[in-house]
C-alpha cells in the first residue's frame, strides 16, 4: 500500500477514535503516554482513562492531567475494586461514543502518526473490524517519511492460534462488536481477538512500528513477566475458544501442545538470555 502520511507540524485534524487506557499504579508513566496520544498527527476524540483502583497517587494525576490538557476531552473513571486490565477496558468501552475504539497501556507510547496512518487504512478496508500493527521496545521513535509504502495482510484464526499477532497497544477495532475482554484468570486480549476473528469478523495487520513498550514483553516486571501464570491463561484462553465451538478438537489439540512449547521456549529465554 502506497499512502501519503501528514507531516508532523502542520495543523491536525480528528478521528472518530476513543482512546481507553486503563491505569494502576501508573503515576510516573501516564503523563508520558497521554503526551504521545496528544502528539497524534490525527487527534482522537477523546481519552478515557480508567483508574483500577490504584493504591497510589495516580488518580490525582490523571484529574490534573485532565485539567491541563483542553486539545481533547480526557474522561476518567474510577473502579470501585482493582478488577485488571480487562474489566477496565470494559469500563471504558461502554462509556466511549465513538464508532472505533484504540488501546494503550499508562506505560506504553504511540508513534505520533499511529492513528493518521491506522484510520487511512480502515477506510481503505471498510470491511474491517479489527485492525493492528507492529510494535517494539521504545529507544527511539522512527521516523516516516511523508510518502510511504507498506504492507496491509488479513489474519486468520490459524495465524492467531500461533501467535498473538495484535499487541494491545496496537488495536483499533469497531465498538459496536459484541464482545468484551474477559478477566484476570484468561489473557484476556488474546482471547479477545481470538473470539473476533474466529467469529468471522475481517483482521488486518499492518507492517509498520508504531507503538512502543517501555520495557520487553516477557521482563520480569511486566504483567507478562509471571510466565507460567501467563502461561495458564492461554491455555484456559484455547479451552474457552474450543468449547464455545470457535475451532474443533483436533485444532484444539494441537495449539495446547505449541502452546507449551513457546512457553519452554520463553522460560529458557528469560533464564538464560536477560
Amino acid at each position: 500500500m502506497k499512502m501519503d502520511v501528514l507531516e508532523k507540524n502542520k495543523e491536525k485534524i480528528y478521528c472518530d477514535v476513543s482512546v481507553i487506557i486503563p491505569c494502576y499504579n501508573c503515576s510516573s508513566t501516564i503523563e508520558r503516554s497521554i503526551n504521545s496520544i496528544l502528539n497524534q498527527t490525527r487527534l482522537p476524540r477523546e481519552v478515557i482513562l480508567v483508574d483500577d483502583k490504584s493504591t497510589d497517587n495516580t488518580l490525582e494525576i490523571l484529574n490534573h492531567l485532565a485539567k491541563k490538557h483542553e486539545e481533547i476531552p480526557l474522561i476518567i473513571l474510577s473502579l470501585s475494586e482493582n478488577s485488571g486490565p480487562g474489566i477496565a477496558r470494559n469500563r471504558g468501552w461502554k462509556r466511549a461514543k465513538y464508532p472505533w475504539l484504540a488501546f494503550l497501556d499508562a506505560d506504553d507510547l504511540w508513534h505520533s502518526q499511529k492513528l493518521e496512518i491506522q484510520t487511512n487504512v480502515l477506510g481503505l478496508h471498510p470491511d474491517v473490524y479489527l485492525c493492528g500493527h507492529n510494535s517494539d521496545v521504545y529507544s527511539e521513535f522512527q521516523t516516516i517519511p511523508k510518502e510511504i509504502n507498506f504492507s496491509v495482510s488479513s489474519i486468520n484464526i490459524n495465524k492467531m492460534l500461533i501467535s498473538n499477532r495484535f499487541p494491545t497497544r496496537s488495536v483499533m477495532l469497531r465498538k459496536d462488536l459484541d464482545f468484551k475482554f474477559g478477566g484476570k484468570d484468561v489473557t484476556e486480549d488474546y482471547l479477545l481477538w481470538l473470539q473476533i476473528i474466529a467469529d468471522g469478523y475481517k483482521a488486518v495487520k499492518v507492517d509498520l512500528i508504531l507503538a512502543y513498550s517501555l520495557r520487553p514483553e516477557f521482563s520480569k516486571g511486566g504483567y507478562s513477566g509471571q510466565l507460567w501464570k501467563h502461561e495458564l491463561r492461554e491455555l484456559r484462553a484455547l479451552r474457552q475458544l474450543y468449547s464455545s465451538s470457535k475451532i474443533p478438537f483436533y485444532k484444539y489439540f494441537f495449539f495446547l501442545g505449541f502452546s507449551f512449547m513457546k512457553f519452554l521456549r520463553r522460560l529458557i529465554i528469560a533464564k538464560f538470555f536477560q
